[in-house]
């Protein structure tokens, strides 16, 4: 069971947010004004009757908010969760918007309260409303998006987002989570690798069940590749967001798991691959206040362009991770062609015909803005713009510029 005061704390904001700025990540991002969700927001997901219960937590005295709390699992109520939470799906909106219209290439909402857990018509495991499922059903709905992909790497499965896509083959939502058999919290049946969608969206839920405590870097990259990766090219995103919950982390107290932080860098750089990069990363859980904001941090880090870091002691999955790897390829190998012949050796041999393909499609550039003070007798080169001296720059960036062009000359 999850203790809720004990280690969903503000804290957790504060010190991933001193990271960024301590690094100089922070000065690197565009920072997003934050807006509070609307009503039309909050209800492309959540029922009328469980927003209008939520909407009078804020004039409820403390014994009543007790009471109220006591209907849902695992969650507190705060006189001033309300705002809290419709600023958290509204953050997650605006880096949505922010993406979509190009002002941003990618982005990650630092938010609480967390939002994976949520359903239709109950707060959950500290989730108040579905910051992420809002944010997909947002981007459907403004941008007319036909494919969405939803990436859960948090240790804690989100069956809130699992509930409201499980029909639905606009959405695909991958999830691995601590299971244990079904011994870990949320304790469902219906989060094991057998449970694949429903009617038409069958095929568009995966869930990867870690039965064992004590997974590394090698078990979360097998994953990756032999799993997620090959379905999520073949489904082809329009937009991927991401749950990004770091309780799946080296030290976090409820994932009790062996990844080192670098292994954020990886998966978010595996992920900007698809989507032409639109990747939103919105917090979810994470509980060790030094690996957290380190996750953070290479998170971040790589979404600005950053090489991953030198990937080091990958040993391959262990038994357990193996074997929840084969089951969830076997489970989905009759939606999914690129795992049609998981485990199946082919003997026929490929026909020696001309091969003819079409070009490939035209990549776009990013746009990039990059400044340097040139060396005297260095020529401006082709396509850049020339300022001179006497335009009044500002000293303290011709100062910049001037170190950037003494470490390239060093």
């Amino acid at each position: 069971s999850l203790c809720f005061t004990s280690i969903e704390v503000p804290e957790r904001l504060t010190v991933s947010h001193e990271a960024l700025i301590k690094n100089g990540l922070a000065d690197r991002c565009v920072s997003v004004p934050v807006r509070e969700a609307t009503d039309a927001d909050i209800l492309l997901v959540h029922s009328e009757e469980y927003l209008e219960a939520v909407k009078k937590t804020p004039y409820m005295t403390l014994e009543d908010l007790k009471e109220f709390t006591l209907q849902y699992g695992d969650v507190y109520f705060h006189p001033n969760i309300y705002h809290c939470a419709k600023l958290a799906a509204g953050a997650a909106l605006q880096l949505v918007d922010s993406v979509m219209t190009g002002k941003v290439r990618n982005g990650m909402a630092l938010v609480r309260p967390p939002g994976h857990h949520s359903m239709s018509s109950a707060a959950n495991g500290f989730c108040v409303f579905n910051n992420v499922a809002i944010a997909a059903q947002y981007a459907k709905q403004k941008y007319g998006l036909k494919r969405v992909l939803i990436v859960d790497w948090d240790v804690h499965h989100g069956q809130g987002v699992q509930y409201c896509f499980e029909d639905d083959p606009s959405v695909l939502y991958f999830s691995w989570h601590r299971y244990e058999h079904q011994k870990f919290w949320p304790q469902l049946r219906e989060s094991d690798y057998d449970s694949v969608g429903k009617e038409k969206g069958a095929g568009f839920n995966i869930n990867v069940p870690w039965n064992k405590v004590g997974m590394k870097n090698s078990d979360y990259l097998s994953v990756f590749c032999h799993v997620l990766l090959p379905v999520a090219y073949e489904f082809c995103p329009d937009l991927v967001l991401v749950c990004a919950g770091f309780d799946s982390a080296i030290g976090d107290p409820e994932g009790e798991m062996c990844a080192s932080p670098d292994i954020f860098a990886h998966l978010t750089h595996l992920l900007m691959n698809l989507a032409g990069g639109k990747l939103c990363a919105v917090l979810e859980g994470g509980y060790n206040l030094t690996s957290l904001p380190q996750s953070v941090c290479q998170t971040v880090q790589t979404l600005l362009g950053d090489p991953a870091p030198r990937p080091a002691n990958l040993d391959g999955p262990c038994e357990s991770a193996l074997e929840s790897l084969h089951c969830v390829r076997s489970a989905h190998r009759q939606y999914w062609s690129c795992l049609k012949h998981a485990g199946i050796k082919g003997d026929e041999e490929k026909s020696q015909e001309e091969q003819v393909w079409p070009e490939p499609p035209k990549r776009v550039t990013p746009p990039i803005r990059a400044a340097l003070v040139l060396p005297n007798g260095v020529a401006c080169p082709d396509g850049c713009e020339s300022f001179g001296a006497s335009e009044d720059a500002d000293p303290v960036i011709v100062n910049k510029l001037r170190y950037v062009a003494a470490a390239c000359n060093a």
